[in-house]
Order: structure tokens, then sequence, then C-alpha cells
């Protein structure tokens, strides 16, 4: 049962983003998009940036992932002892936490978000977030108030994994930015774009793969943009190396919020054939853009791309590659795909997720 809706004061609610990147992904990407909707409960945000016309308590700046595993350790501990602090000392009703942390054991009432169960899905051997998601998150989601998820798959996740009551949990998908991500009519160019982490389970490895198996594939290049990983990055630069095809996989980088909508519309088609998403805003923003999309049939992702993608089995290279070859070959295929997407995109908002969200956190103050 939801708590009873009452009367909402100034500094009722707060709102955790301590863990806010200076380089946004993908939950950094889904708190700021969220504020513009927020701001109408006129919370108090635990921040270490700056956000005008906002009420904001300063946070310390080594709280976040930018400062490794110590950044995790420093924000726990804080969000534990600090975070509790000052809930109290603003007569705070309700915590509001994008990400599935908050004060564990105490008075303090809140709300999360949970993005997704990957960590438990494919566990990495001595992972430090393995211990983190294995005994920690189910903690914090057990004595929330409230669960919100981004997908029907990771609340289906949340009672499979952890036990959680179903009516504990209200799925609210994720949005894009129309302002940024939109068809830009631009010359298409022969590369296709995947975008993202390039962990294992991304299965950046079987694109590469697939890619090379293209009967042409001297005539296109496979572009990835996300942060270039120690850990994965140079085992699959060697694999293109070994494949012959070096000279075609490109490495991006970080590609910044501004430039990452032109590398979209230009590319032929965005291939994105993970393993496993809570949502995958990268199918979301690629379709925004009018760009076919390649995907998996699995986890989230069909939820996302409805009938506007290619769906293939993302274990198959095979599949990958012959989907590919289809967007090469068929430019009907490739029209149709754009168009579908650009409808498909259409049904979703972050105008939409804010007030779903809004309507959840009343329920509790």
């Amino acid at each position: 049962m939801r708590a009873k809706r009452i009367k909402f004061v100034d500094n009722n609610l707060l709102i955790n983003l301590s863990f806010l990147l200076t380089k946004p992904t993908g939950t950094t990407t889904y708190a700021l998009n969220l504020l513009p909707q927020l701001q109408r409960l006129q919370p108090t945000l635990l921040t270490s940036q700056f956000f005008p016309n906002y009420n904001c308590y300063q946070t310390p700046t080594s709280l976040t992932s930018e400062q490794g595993l110590k950044g995790h350790l420093n924000r726990l501990f804080w969000t534990q002892f600090q975070l509790l602090k000052i809930y109290q000392s603003l007569k705070s009703q309700l915590l509001f936490s994008p990400i599935p942390e908050a004060p564990l054991y105490t008075k303090c009432r809140f709300i999360v978000m949970s993005h997704d169960m990957i960590p438990l899905r494919f566990p990495k051997r001595f992972s430090p977030l393995t211990p983190y998601h294995r005994y920690y998150v189910p903690q914090v989601l057990n004595q929330a108030q409230h669960i919100i998820c981004n997908s029907q798959v990771t609340a289906k996740d949340l009672v499979d994994f952890f036990d959680i009551p179903t009516s504990k949990i209200t799925p609210i998908p994720l949005a894009y930015n129309r302002l940024n991500f939109k068809f830009l009519n631009l010359t298409t160019r022969n590369y296709f774009l995947y975008i993202g982490r390039q962990d294992p389970y991304k299965n950046v490895q079987r694109l590469i793969t697939a890619f090379s198996a293209l009967p042409n594939r001297n005539d296109y290049e496979l572009w990835l943009a996300g942060p270039y990983d120690q850990r994965y990055s140079p085992l699959l630069e060697i694999q293109s190396q070994e494949l012959g095809i070096s000279h075609l996989v490109k490495f991006l980088n970080y590609v910044s919020y501004d430039e990452l909508p032109i590398i979209i519309n230009q590319a032929i088609a965005l291939v994105f054939p993970s393993l496993w998403e809570g949502f995958g805003l990268p199918v979301l923003e690629a379709m925004a853009c009018g760009t076919p999309v390649i995907t998996s049939n699995i986890s989230s992702l069909p939820e996302v791309a409805g009938d506007a993608a290619i769906l293939i089995n993302p274990y198959n290279t095979g599949e990958i590659t012959a989907a590919m070859q289809a967007i090469i070959n068929d430019s009907e295929t490739r029209q149709q795909l754009s168009e579908q997407g650009l409808k498909r995109a259409n049904q979703f908002s972050w105008e939409k997720t804010g007030l779903d969200t809004v309507e959840i956190l009343k329920e509790y103050l």
C-alpha cells in the first residue's frame, strides 16, 4: 500500500545528485532531464554542481565514479552519515535518489530509481561493484518506500533477483532530449555506429566479428563511440588487427553531447547488439534522429524499439552481419526504418517521464 498524500511544504523533498558526472552517461542524463519537471515540487538538490533557480545544498566534489573506487566509497560513507544529517536538519519528509543508494536502517524515508541488474547478470570477478549490487543494493531496495525502474524487464528482474513485491515497483520509461536528438537531414556516410561502453556484456567483440564478415566491408567503417577503457578497448583493437580491419574500426572515445546527434544522423545505421540493457538510450536517441537501428531481441530493447528496428539474436554474429548487409543493400528498408523510428521515438518524452515520477513522489510526501 502506498502512503497517503499530504500537503507539500518547502524542503519536504531532497533529491540526491551527489553522483552526477561532468561528462554525462546514462544515470546522469536521466537525473538531469528529470529536474525541469521535479522543480514543481520545490525540492532541495544535494549536488556539487550549479543549478540556477533551484534550492541547492552543496555536496563534496569527491563522490563520483570520476574518482574511481575511492569516489564510490566516499559517496557510500557520505550517504550513510552526512546525507542523513542533512535530511534531519532540513526536516525533510522524503529523499529521492536517481540511483539505488540511501541511508540504511534509519528513519529516512526514500524512493529510489533502479536502472538494471547487469552487475548480477554479468558479474566481474574481483570487482567491488559485485558485492555492492549483491549485498548493499538489495537492502536499499527492500527499505525503500517505493522503487521506480525504467522498463518492464527491469521490474521483472527486481522481483526475480530480490523478491520485491510488484506493488512496490513502478516502471517509468526513459526518454530523450528532443532539442538535441532530432532529424538533421544530413548526408549519410558509410559507417555503422555503436554508442556505449566497451564492457563484455555490450557485445562489441561480436559486433566487430560481424562487421568483418561483410562481403564489401572495405567500403564501410565501424565507429565505436564511448569512453576508451584500458580493461577492454585494447583487446578490441587487437581483435580488429587480427581480422585485418583495424583501418576500418574507429575508436572515437567519449563523444560530447553536442557532437553526438551529428554522428548519429550521418551513420548508415546504429548497431547496438547488447546482451542486456535496463533500457537502452542509444536506441531511442538514434530513432529520434531518423537513423536506422539494429539491436538485440532480448532484455528491454524490444520494449524501446518496438517494430521500428531490425531485431537480432546478439549471440549470433551471422544475424548481425545479415542485418547490416540488409541496411547496405536496400534503400527502401533504410527509409522505412527511418520513418518508423521517428514515429516510435515520438512516443517517449522527458516531460511524461518527469510527470509520472512527480506523481509517485507526491504520493509519499
